[in-house]
């Protein structure tokens, strides 16, 4: 009998509609903004195409040795038969869409627009679910569509559920957490204002999503990248000193990774899954290096605090039963501390086609990360957790699978990673950064004081 191959689902990929679509899907009263939004376009990617040359365009001899990414094959962002070779040549089943991508703006929805009203943010969010289901719905076998409501505006929640139940009618796995981009006058994720998303989410099935990025500020990221265009020209050209001046300021505002475990807790705390105990709540592109420190501390919250908490279980409870965490181009340690994360908490995400996942090289990225993990474990963080947490069709994506995918001896077996593309994967994702455990506790020390004083717990 053949060995059964790896069933690998990504729970992270990208998709964005390309320029020339936008016309076609954006609700005709917003036309008038295209001009602008072309030059948005022009001055967005020329900056973030500095990165694609520091760390892609000028290493091609390093990482690029099937000459895909050359080639244009990221250009799976937008077309349907781009993205199913990349997932054959990779091996992978299936993937999660997201929505966004360093190559080009969102319709007005996303941070990394210039500030236009709220009508034209919802009328753009709204296009780009018209343009996915079109582009991608045909395979929902094998591409699970993540829905960007929650990165379009809340002021009119109406509009929102009646989004949410347009995008479950078609398909849609998840949608964004409310706050993605976050606007003037939305309220925090404690505001009971936000209960009916919850329960309609719960009540279509449809999973939340919270992805790095979560809850900067609407229009931030693209003054950050304005200011960085600026000391770009002052540097005279200088990657090394604008890489340096963009991590270290506009990072500190914009990049922060703490920021967006806030939803977590805020969701734990406030008693949301014991409203809606199906809910799940994924966590992608945040690491997970993190997660066992901050839920000792949240448990040491909900026990000083739980007759005053709506949340009747510790914190930790719920990361169990309702939280999943998708380790976007996994690190090597996360994998050597698989248990403290909880192992059946786990997925892999290849978050293709950005530049600092592991695509076009993923068989050698699991091959190097994954090197000693027993096949049971292997096939649990891969694509089996996954499957079960999801409730994907595992009969279809097994078949899949024994068409595409890896066999186990593909990944464990006695295979070398050049040391050179090692560190390229540290260069382009952080692959070899250090177990974060408890160093950053103390950053979020007070955003959970002050989530425990909006709900009207005394802290002192």
């Amino acid at each position: 009998m053949d060995e059964k191959k790896l069933t690998v689902v990504s729970v992270d990929s990208h998709a964005q509609m390309p320029p020339e679509r936008w016309s076609e899907y954006l609700d005709r009263r917003y036309h008038d903004l295209l001009p602008g939004l072309q030059q948005e376009q022009k001055d967005y990617s020329s900056i973030i195409g500095l990165g694609f040359d520091a760390t892609h365009n000028n290493q091609l001899h390093v990482f690029d040795h099937d000459g895909v990414y050359e080639a244009g094959q990221w250009r799976g962002l937008w077309d349907l038969d781009v993205r199913l070779q990349e997932m054959d040549r990779e091996g992978v089943a299936g993937e999660f869409v997201n929505n966004g991508d360093g190559r080009v703006v969102a319709l007005f929805f996303e941070s990394g627009n210039k500030v236009q009203s709220l009508d034209a943010c919802r009328a753009g969010m709204q296009a780009y679910h018209r343009w996915a289901h079109d582009t991608f719905g045909s395979r929902p076998d094998r591409l699970f569509l993540v829905g960007a409501v929650g990165t379009g505006p809340g002021d009119d929640l109406d509009a929102s559920l009646a989004e949410l139940d347009w995008i479950a009618d078609r398909g849609f796995r998840a949608t964004t957490v409310p706050g993605f981009t976050a606007y003037p006058g939305d309220p925090s994720l404690l505001d009971p204002r936000w209960e009916p998303y919850w329960a309609k989410c719960a009540d279509r099935g449809l999973a939340l999503m919270v992805h790095a990025g979560w809850g900067h500020a609407q229009g931030s990221l693209a003054a950050g990248l304005e200011l960085a265009a600026r000391k770009y020209v002052e540097f005279d050209g200088d990657l090394e000193r604008f890489f340096q001046f963009s991590f270290e300021t506009i990072g500190a505002d914009i990049l922060d990774a703490a920021s967006p475990r806030r939803a977590m807790w805020q969701l734990m705390l406030s008693g949301v899954f014991d409203r809606h105990p199906d809910l799940v709540l994924i966590m992608n592109e945040l690491r997970g290096d993190w997660v066992p420190s901050a839920l000792a501390h949240l448990d040491e919250v909900w026990e000083a605090h739980r007759d005053e908490l709506p949340a009747k279980r510790p914190p930790s409870e719920y990361w169990e039963s309702n939280c999943h965490v998708c380790l976007s181009f996994i690190h090597k340690d996360e994998v050597s501390r698989r248990f403290d994360l909880g192992l059946e908490q786990i997925s892999f995400g290849r978050d293709y086609p950005h530049t600092e996942g592991t695509w076009p090289n993923t068989w050698d990225w699991l091959r190097d990360a994954f090197a000693g993990v027993p096949e049971e474990e292997l096939r649990l963080m891969l694509g089996d957790n996954a499957i079960g947490r999801f409730g994907l069709d595992r009969a279809t994506l097994d078949g899949i699978a024994s068409r595409i995918g890896p066999t186990v001896d593909d990944i464990l077996g006695d295979h070398t990673v050049d040391p050179s593309l090692v560190g390229h994967f540290d260069l382009r994702g952080g692959y070899l950064k250090p177990y974060e455990g408890d160093a950053r506790v103390a950053e979020i020390v007070p955003m959970v004081e002050q989530d425990l004083a909006d709900m009207g717990v005394a802290t002192a």
